[in-house]
């Protein structure tokens, strides 16, 4: 029998029942073979519906995470084609980075859960099973290391734009890289680059997205007054697979664009939009001193400009970012 991904892509494109006979001619097997596979299907969750002398209909998905459910959800050309899940991982930036030298450019790890998930600076990332996306993507562009952290750019517009397709809420950007909801955070990006000199070997992008803990005290205690979850902004569970492929789905043709470009020229306006910031008062914690000043979105390179009382526009190349009386952390 053809991969379960391909079956689960035609089921889902269609929208009335497809018979044994058509799935049988399409994929060149038995209709045994067919109703083996369905039934396969049934068994890891999916409500198919069979009708005699009708078909087969795909009636409902609950939350699955699975290589098949994620993989028949691609439109991508290259990221992601590569696909490795896991129930349990310790990292998949890890697990990417053991990989690295073998695998192909838009390589992608998904787990389950991780045992030692990380965050920036060292900190842990909270990651249990059956709520969150724990994901890394291998990337091998052909550019300056000086580019790399625009990439983290492209990857947040990706998660919050796909959040916003997938869900309808309103996810949007703190910048550089985290993504909001009402102002608390959903999504962490970790950037991790290996290299020689003026030559990049690879970048690898660790994902985090918190998506069904169904309450706050879901999350560990240091963290609860500024995480949230999708579910607990949309009030329903959030099928992860599908945004899994959502977020590739976008990051790919943003991603394009930037090696195209050389730089965020071609996304700016979009990334601008998303900014939680533009156009308030924010606070830089410069190790030269902190300074207050309007943000004025990003340049090409997508650093921060902030306007000074002055009137001087200031490049912010480091540092965390505060917007006041948006959301409470830094």
């Amino acid at each position: 029998m053809t991969d379960k991904a391909d079956l689960l892509a035609l089921l889902r494109e269609g929208t009335t029942y497809i018979s044994g006979q058509e799935l049988s001619e399409h994929f060149g097997v038995s209709r045994t073979a067919i109703w083996k596979a369905i039934r396969t299907l049934k068994e890891d969750g999916y409500e198919i519906e069979a009708v005699p002398n009708k078909g087969y209909r795909l009636v409902s998905t609950p939350d699955i995470m699975s290589y098949s459910e994620i993989s028949s959800r691609l439109g991508t050309g290259y990221v992601a084609r590569e696909l490795y899940y896991y129930d349990k991982v310790d990292s998949t930036n890890v697990r990417v980075r053991q990989i690295a030298d073998t695998a192909s450019d838009g390589t992608l790890v998904v787990s389950d859960m991780q045992e030692a998930g990380r965050g920036r600076r060292g900190r842990g990332w909270n990651s249990p099973a059956g709520t969150g996306i724990y994901m890394s993507l291998l990337l091998k562009p052909d550019i300056m290391p000086s580019d790399a952290p625009m990439i983290t750019l492209i990857m947040a517009l990706a998660v919050a734009g796909a959040i916003r397709n997938t869900t309808g809420l309103d996810a949007r950007i703190k910048w550089p890289n985290d993504v909001v909801i009402n102002g608390r955070k959903t999504c962490g990006i970790l950037t991790e680059m290996d290299m020689e000199s003026d030559y990049i070997r690879d970048v690898i992008v660790g994902v985090g997205i918190n998506v069904n803990q169904p309450d706050t005290g879901s999350f560990p205690e240091e963290i609860r007054g500024t995480a949230t979850s999708l579910k607990i902004e949309a009030g329903e569970t959030v099928r992860r697979s599908a945004l899994v492929a959502e977020v590739m789905n976008l990051f790919e043709g943003y991603y394009d664009s930037f090696l195209g470009n050389g730089d965020l020229s071609g996304l700016r306006q979009e990334y601008e939009k998303l900014l939680v910031s533009i156009g308030t008062e924010v606070r830089v914690l410069d190790p030269g001193g902190e300074y207050s000043g309007i943000s004025g979105g990003i340049d090409d390179r997508g650093e921060l400009l902030v306007k000074m009382p002055d009137g001087e526009v200031r490049t912010v190349y480091a540092g965390e970012v505060s917007v006041r009386g948006i959301y409470g952390y830094v």
